[in-house]
């Protein structure tokens, strides 16, 4: 079979499969290590998921028992117990560790054939698994006309991990400040690295006349006048995902998308990495096992829960 993407989500489906003796063959269009945007969220659960221990994972792994949030200003310390990984690191080690071979290939054109589909005339597998993220070619080929991403759901970041030397330990997000349709972040991490970024709801941005690039240069300043980054030449870049929303197909036939291809960030804090590799575990499962395929049972909220967040949000 094959799964086409190999972040969290396809290496969570190839360990699975491999797992259970089942021949799965990644393509990715980029060769691994890669760098990939994103501030590192990784709730405990995605680790017990994985049957992997803290303490076993071999790369850098930062620990917070809280997190520094204000919202509309008002800030306020909330106890919990997150981690955050660098994804140039996380996102090799797993689809190593997911024990498939890896092929670099970018997919453009997928045909289903009478026993399974064909990528480019090159690549067949009986079943199909789409985890290339928010631009995924088995979602645009199978799932687009079925299950088309609500607008109101997209959100646009501008972020950058660098090396720094950080005197200040603590994770700060700050949600909601200057008209942001969504929150700013500093997230210090292990061995000497720092995740700075902003991400909003793109489709009230537009409405409201505005752009992601004025709430970074927002951020950049908070981060020189609190001291937690100064001195230093950003040079940001922007990606886009879509927030959870109702997902009714997932599964079409013996295709399965899983991720980011569906839409499964958290409606809070966009943390997609924990869905994502809890749907790859789901398709696989169903695969393996002949099983219904949902991902009803995915959280749809990291940290703030819903009714607060609908307060926050109006």
């Amino acid at each position: 079979m094959l799964i086409i993407g190999g972040g969290p989500a396809g290496s969570a489906c190839a360990w699975y499969l491999r797992r259970h003796n089942v021949d799965c063959l990644v393509l990715d269009r980029e060769p691994f290590p890669r760098v990939k945007l994103c501030a590192g969220w990784t709730p405990p659960d995605v680790l017990a998921d994985l049957d992997i221990r803290p303490e076993a994972y071999p790369h850098s792994l930062t620990t917070f028992a809280s997190l520094h949030i204000a919202i509309r200003g008002v800030g306020f310390p909330l106890p919990t117990r997150q981690y955050a990984i660098r994804r140039i690191e996380f996102d090799h080690w797993l689809l190593q560790r997911s024990g498939g071979p890896v092929a670099t290939h970018h997919a453009r054109t997928i045909e289903r054939v009478d026993d399974g589909y064909l990528v480019d005339g090159e690549y067949f597998g009986a079943y199909l698994v789409g985890a290339g993220g928010t631009y995924c070619p088995v979602y645009r080929t199978f799932f687009r006309d079925a299950h088309p991403r609500a607008q109101g759901t997209l959100v646009v970041t501008q972020e950058e991990e660098f090396p720094y030397a950080h005197t200040d330990p603590r994770c700060y997000l700050w949600f909601m400040e200057n008209k942001l349709p969504g929150y700013a972040w500093y997230v210090p991490k292990a061995g000497g690295y720092v995740n700075v970024g902003v991400g909003g709801k793109a489709e009230t941005l537009k409405a409201n006349g505005d752009m992601i690039m004025r709430h970074w240069e927002a951020l950049v300043e908070k981060l020189a006048r609190r001291g937690l980054v100064k001195n230093y030449a950003f040079t940001p870049k922007g990606h886009s995902y879509y927030l959870r929303q109702n997902v009714n197909i997932v599964r079409v036939d013996n295709a399965f998308i899983v991720g980011d291809a569906i839409g499964l960030a958290t409606r809070d804090m966009g943390e997609g990495i924990g869905p994502a590799i809890k749907s790859g575990l789901l398709a696989a499962e169903a695969i393996v096992h002949g099983t219904n395929y949902t991902v009803d049972t995915i959280r749809q909220y990291s940290l703030v829960p819903s009714w607060l967040f609908k307060i926050i949000n109006r």
